[in-house]
C-alpha cells in the first residue's frame, strides 16, 4: 500500500527537524525507560519493537540493557543514521506503522514520545493500531506514550521563537478540526522554509475506543515518566500499558 506524501514524510526526513529538537533530554528518556522496565519486568529473552524509533536512541538504550530490539521508522534518513548502531540483537528498518511488520513476533512494542495520531483520516490511526497489535505475541504488551491532550490544549503557547545553530525558528500553535497544528517557519541562507506538524488531539476516551477496536486490553495508565497515576487535568502524559 502506498500513501501520498504526508507532512511527517518531509518534516521527519528533514535535517532541520533534528536541529530543532536536538536538545531533547536524553537522560530523562533513559530514566523513563528504566521506570518502564522496572514496571514490566521483561525476561532477558524478550523481543522488543521500538515503533517510530527516529534515529534509534531508545532502541540503542534497550539493546545496551541486553534486549533484542527492532527499531522501525518511516524516515529513511533516520533509519540510515540508526543503522550504524546495529548488531546481532539490534536492527533497524524503514516501515510504515499502517502495515503489519511481523505477526506475533514481539513481547513488547514501545511507541514513545507522542509518535501516534499523525494520520488525517481517523480510521488510519485504528489501522496503525491494529497492524501494531498484530506484531505482538499473545499475552504481550504495547506501551503508548502520548501527550495529555487536554492539558496541552489548555496551556497551548500560541507563538514562540527559538534560536538554534544560527537558525531562528518561528513556531505557532493552534487547535483546528480535531488536530493540534504546529507551524515552524525559518530561513536558511536566504531560503524560507515552512513545515507543519499535525497530531490528532486524541483524548483519553478516544484512545479507549481505539483500543476496543484493536482488541487491546488496558492494563494501566500512567501520567508521567515517573509512572505516577494519570490525572486528566494535571498529568503531562498519557502512558498506556496495553495487553494483547
Amino acid at each position: 500500500m502506498t500513501h501520498p506524501a504526508e507532512w511527517f514524510h518531509t518534516w521527519f526526513d528533514s535535517p532541520y527537524y533534528h536541529i530543532l529538537y536536538k536538545n531533547r533530554d536524553a537522560r530523562e528518556a533513559q530514566r523513563f525507560l528504566d521506570n518502564l522496565l522496572d514496571h514490566l519486568r521483561p525476561k532477558s529473552t524478550c523481543k522488543f519493537m521500538d515503533l517510530a524509533c527516529g534515529r534509534g536512541r531508545h532502541s540503542v538504550y534497550l539493546n545496551q540493557k541486553g534486549f533484542d530490539v527492532t527499531g522501525l521508522d518511516l524516515s529513511e534518513h533516520s533509519i540510515a543514521y540508526a543503522r550504524q548502531f546495529e548488531n546481532a540483537k539490534l536492527r533497524f528498518h524503514v516501515h510504515d506503522m499502517r502495515e503489519v511488520f511481523a505477526p506475533d513476533a514481539f513481547d513488547f512494542v514501545f511507541n514513545l514520545f507522542t509518535s501516534f495520531g499523525y494520520f488525517a483520516p481517523d480510521y488510519e490511526n485504528v489501522v496503525a493500531l491494529r497492524s501494531t497489535a498484530a506484531s505482538i505475541k499473545p499475552g504481550g504488551k504495547l506501551i503508548i506514550d502520548f501527550m495529555n491532550t487536554r492539558r496541552v490544549i489548555n496551556r497551548l503557547v500560541a507563538k514562540e521563537t527559538k534560536q538554534i545553530d544560527q537558525l531562528t525558528f518561528h513556531i505557532t500553535r493552534k487547535v483546528e478540526a480535531g488536530f493540534i497544528l504546529k507551524t515552524i517557519r525559518f530561513e536558511d541562507q536566504g531560503q524560507p522554509y515552512e513545515f507543519i506538524e499535525r497530531v490528532r488531539a486524541l483524548e483519553y476516551e478516544e484512545f479507549l475506543e481505539y483500543f476496543r477496536m484493536a482488541n487491546l486490553r488496558l492494563a494501566n495508565v500512567f501520567g508521567d515518566y515517573q509512572l505516577r497515576p494519570f490525572d486528566p487535568q494535571q498529568s503531562e502524559r498519557m502512558i498506556f500499558i496495553l495487553k494483547k
